[in-house]
């Protein structure tokens, strides 16, 4: 337990909230006081930004070489305290010490990764149609990047945005969500040892409708890149639109993972027990539709249930544990109203979503397995962010595709088959920013592109070499000699 109040990070000093701090509250343990977090206002929010303004002008002016040296320090540091750092994750999100080491292990490896995307920075010629003149390409920092993140993945999800921002020579105002800033204050303290202008990076704590507010509304901010729900998604897009302010955005998913009747079932059973349930069944890519074909629909489910009977549900830090807490009360009461809605929209749980009770005083819930719906569902059509699973029964392969295409989402996309017929269609069809065959549909790596399409993303794509079309403007160079 901990009474210490930990700041905000405003123009390279630690500074003091002026509203009230919360208090950081373990999920898994609500007598586990993790700290209090200072809160900023408007005012602080604006001085923040107008800060970052300075420090990235002499930031944009730094070595490749030095910014390579930051960002490979910053990446050391995580994955050396992963330990450390993970089992703070685990605390105070709810999900388990692997999920929360592993998150800050790859948390790490984002920056080592675009420590080296640093020195690959190239421009282009080209020549042009009027003898005796060059033309030159190259890319410059887009400016003052804001970054909003989400509950979910609070050290993973800053440093994919971070890490690029800085890389290509932004500087930062970065608002973690207030239901989790304890990972963000320990990355933020990591970065600020490590000799930065001042203002290049800025930590700003506190409630959306205040902190997020100023910055999606601001016009000093250049770039905004925002992951949360869709509801909110549309409100940064109206707000940043208003100002021309470039604009990325990771908002709801409803993914599927499709069965067909010639997949390896002991396959299907791991991806789709893992897509739907691993890190409480709150992820973006959870797969909480699945789409199995009649022939194997029976041993599928029978399969499923085995395997779910076979997981831990208990305390994050606890050894032998697959699923920790929902993320908080609210979170639950929102999962307990999803499951009462599809029992009276006739699903059949055939198995879970009891609530439990632990050693220790949390919000913990056994995972629920639905059988009997139909895509028209509520619980198929809205975003649960829980551990909760619906099987829905279709004819053949046809009928799956289009099941898995109907919906106003399309993050990522699975399909569980022995057929490279079905597979190729399926990649090539599936409406989905992400696709796997034969893997569960949460899983992705740091070094390709990751975003969907229809609801669930807008703007350039997120991570890899295509993170550059978000953190950087192209400049065109004429030159008569």
């Amino acid at each position: 337990m901990s009474d210490s109040v930990f700041n905000n990070y405003i123009a390279g000093e630690w500074v003091e909230g002026n509203n009230d701090s919360v208090a950081n509250i373990s999920p898994a343990d609500t007598s586990d006081l993790i700290g209090h977090y200072a809160q900023a206002d408007k005012a602080q929010t604006e001085a923040a930004i107008t800060a970052a303004a300075i420090g990235q002008a002499e930031w944009a002016k730094s070595g490749l070489e030095q910014r390579y040296t930051v960002l490979m320090a910053i990446g050391d540091e995580l994955i050396a305290r992963k330990d450390e750092l993970g089992e703070l994750l685990a605390r105070e999100e709810g999900k388990t010490l692997a999920e929360g080491v592993g998150e800050t292990y790859r948390s790490g490896q984002f920056f080592h990764y675009y420590a080296a995307e640093v020195l690959r920075q190239m421009g282009e010629t080209a020549e042009s149609v009027r003898p005796g003149v060059e033309i030159e390409t190259r890319r410059e920092p887009v400016g003052v990047v804001g970054i909003i993140t989400p509950w979910n993945f609070p050290t993973a999800t800053g440093a994919w945005k971070i890490a690029p921002a800085l890389a290509f020579g932004n500087a930062i105002v970065f608002k973690p969500a207030n239901q989790v800033p304890a990972s963000a204050w320990a990355l933020t303290e990591i970065i600020s040892r490590q000799g930065l202008p001042a203002g290049t990076f800025n930590l700003v704590m506190g409630p959306g409708s205040e902190v997020g507010d100023v910055m999606i509304h601001s016009r000093g901010i250049n770039a905004l890149t925002f992951t949360g729900s869709l509801e909110t998604g549309r409100k940064v897009a109206a707000a940043t639109a208003v100002n021309l302010v470039k604009c990325q955005l990771e908002m709801g998913s409803k993914n599927a993972l499709v069965v067909l009747d010639d997949a390896d079932l002991d396959n299907a059973v791991e991806c789709a027990v893992g897509g739907a349930y691993g890190g409480t069944g709150q992820k973006c890519t959870a797969s909480s539709r699945l789409i199995v074909t009649e022939g194997i629909h029976d041993r599928f489910v029978d399969a499923v249930i085995a395997r779910m009977k076979k997981l831990v549900v208990g305390h994050p830090l606890k050894a032998g544990v697959h699923i920790g807490a929902v993320a908080d009360a609210r979170q639950m009461e929102q999962n307990l109203r999803y499951l009462e809605t599809a029992k009276s929209e006739g699903g059949t749980l055939v198995y879970g979503g009891e609530v439990l009770t632990e050693e220790t005083d949390g919000y913990y819930m056994q995972p629920a397995l639905f059988t009997d719906t139909s895509n028209d569902m509520t619980i198929n059509r809205e975003e649960a962010f829980a551990p909760i699973a619906c099987v829905i029964k279709v004819k053949d392969y046809a009928e799956a595709l289009a099941t898995l295409n109907d919906t106003n989402f399309g993050l990522t996309g699975g399909i569980c088959t022995t057929s490279l017929k079905y597979a190729t269609d399926f990649k090539r069809n599936a409406k989905t920013g992400c696709v796997m065959v034969n893997l569960p549909t949460a899983g992705t790596d740091y070094h390709v592109p990751f975003g969907g399409r229809k609801d669930s993303s807008f703007g350039p794509r997120e991570q890899g070499t295509y993170a550059k079309e978000f953190y950087t403007i192209v400049k065109t160079t004429y030159i008569r000699a």
